[in-house]
């Protein structure tokens, strides 16, 4: 009698372990990122990438690259030419496939940001693209739209950001130390000079290309170039703030190019009351110099964080356990930033970087600073200069391009021209943690909210949820090239701690939406719920 008392309480204890386990909270220490290939060519190399609302991808790298590895449809050329091949495509994400798109003039290191009706309207370019606007609204056969005389300056290494009436601001270029707008508010609009442009540029070398530009919450645009940043009110055309140098002087844009990203934006009582910019990376400044001469110069090793809201902002220096150049810099739903992509030596340009960084390094903005960086598992490709990175709505990061020569070299070259795409999956996205993971109930979620707008969002979560583990993120899917994502932000809304039950395994939030288009322009963003710092698969929403 005693032998099965105790036999039937061991049977208990042991059954009680399991149920415990079963429903104990799963560790993201133990989860690991991974990598995988999506595709072994898409026909071009992936200079620029935009998402867009329909979950396509629109890719494109140059026209005069030479002949590509993917034909026109219907047997078209381009016009006044012999070349019959693609470069510009559009990737399926949920088929897995590419379509050829027609782009008739050059688009080379251009820039771009998707309007608020979610088409991607794209700028500038090299030689014959300089002055043309380009509009692509995706549809199973749709095409470029070109607009020759759509800018008033050329516009080759700009950079575009969209703002709160809905209109792109075009920044900057290749001596063209000015901005402007599209659309035009009227037939005589034109450009505008900014000084700032002139002032950081260097002739012999011209470190100020592709600027950082970020929509501060005050309606202003905070600009980075070469190695210092000032808040500008592009309505009146005039400097706001100048901020300190970044320590060390070193140069941290196109070539010497490093990456920024505004850091979220957390949304209390409908204000935000901290505004940070993390810029990362960079070369040494006689690096491009240098390179130029075969002598190739260690990236920086170091990241520099200003909070442009203080009201006396200084720099944090931060040291990356990867020296790197030609990086990107990714936001990730669970508000992490993912650095991924580039070279250890030398600066952007053909064939003047050595030492492709393989493995991405994800950055956590809110950890403790001796515990910031964390070093993920590598990937097998080499992605130096011209390589891309965005993130897609199912928390995956699409990664392409990296072509270091002026025409496409697959052999006997010490980095081969690329065609691949791969898909880097954070560790929130390894199956252990899956039981973490919401799954937002769609149907049931509004797509189309205003500004200030309460709304309710309801997802399943397989494991018991603590509200105050919750959040919601929106992000707006940004246009990358030359390792800057243009119009990226993350917004943690308010209210993801009212999290409450609504039976087996079932869940609401109820939030807010940002309150203004300074703080979020009209637009569409993907919104995730994220729990443990595991997001969602995201859902498309639209801001108006």
């Amino acid at each position: 009698m005693h032998l099965n008392n105790h036999k039937e309480m061991t049977f208990h204890r042991i059954l009680l372990l399991l149920l415990l386990l079963l429903h104990m909270p799963q560790s993201p220490a133990a989860a690991g990122s991974s990598w995988s290939l999506l595709l072994p060519s898409i026909g071009i190399s992936a200079m620029h990438m935009q998402l867009l609302p329909t979950d396509r991808v629109v890719i494109y790298d140059r026209t005069d690259f030479g002949t590509s590895n993917i034909s026109l449809p219907d047997g078209k050329c381009r016009p006044n030419s012999t070349d019959c091949s693609a470069h510009s495509v559009e990737y399926n994400i949920a088929c897995n496939t590419v379509r050829p798109l027609m782009v008739l003039s050059n688009v080379w290191c251009s820039s771009g940001t998707l309007m608020p009706d979610g088409s991607l309207v794209q700028t500038g370019g090299w030689s014959d693209g300089d002055h043309v606007v380009r509009i692509y609204k995706s549809c199973d056969n749709c095409d470029w739209q070109e607009i020759p005389t759509g800018l008033s300056q050329p516009r080759w290494y700009a950079t575009n950001h969209l703002l709160p009436d809905g209109r792109q601001i075009i920044v900057g270029g290749r001596r063209s130390f000015n901005y402007e707008f599209y659309p035009k508010m009227s037939a005589t609009e034109t450009d505008f000079t900014m000084m700032f442009l002139v002032q950081t540029n260097e002739p012999d070398v011209e470190n100020n290309l592709y600027p950082f530009v970020f929509l501060n919450t005050d309606g202003n645009i905070f600009i980075y170039a070469n190695y210092r940043g000032i808040l500008f009110d592009y309505v009146r055309s005039k400097v706001v703030r100048t901020f300190p140098a970044i320590p060390g002087g070193d140069p941290r844009n196109y070539p010497s190019t490093g990456s920024a990203v505004l850091l979220p934006l957390h949304i209390v009582q409908g204000n935000v009351d901290c505004v940070e910019v993390l810029v990362c990376g960079g070369a040494p400044r006689d690096a491009f110099k240098n390179a130029n001469n075969g002598k190739f110069d260690g990236a920086l090793d170091t990241c520099g964080r200003i909070k442009i809201s203080d009201p006396d902002p200084q720099w944090v220096m931060e040291t990356m356990p990867l020296a790197r150049v030609m990086g990107d810099m990714v936001l990730l739903p669970n508000g992490d930033v993912l650095i991924i992509n580039g070279g250890s030596a030398g600066v952007a340009g053909w064939d003047l970087a050595r030492d492709p960084v393989l493995s991405p390094v994800i950055y956590g903005p809110h950890k403790p600073t001796e515990s910031r960086f964390e070093v993920q598992n590598p990937s097998t490709i080499a992605r130096m200069y011209h390589s891309t990175a965005i993130l897609l709505r199912d928390g995956r990061v699409l990664v392409g391009g990296s072509n270091a020569h002026d025409k496409y070299e697959f052999t006997n070259v010490l980095y081969p021209t690329e065609l691949s795409l791969e898909a880097f999956s954070p560790a929130y996205l390894d199956p252990s943690l899956s039981g973490l993971r919401p799954n937002i109930i769609s149907h049931e979620t509004k797509t189309t909210i205003h500004h200030g707008e309460n709304f309710i969002i309801r997802f399943i979560v397989s494991c018991p949820v603590d509200p105050n583990l919750v959040k919601v993120t929106m992000v707006a899917p940004s246009f990358n090239t030359h390792s800057f994502s243009m119009n990226q932000r993350l917004l943690i809304l308010d209210g993801g701690n009212t999290t409450v039950a609504l039976g087996m395994s079932h869940y609401e939030v109820s939030v807010v939406a940002p309150p203004s288009g300074n703080i979020a322009p009209a637009g569409n963003y993907i919104l995730f719920v994220v729990h443990q710092e595991v997001p969602s698969e995201g859902i498309w929403v639209r801001i108006r």
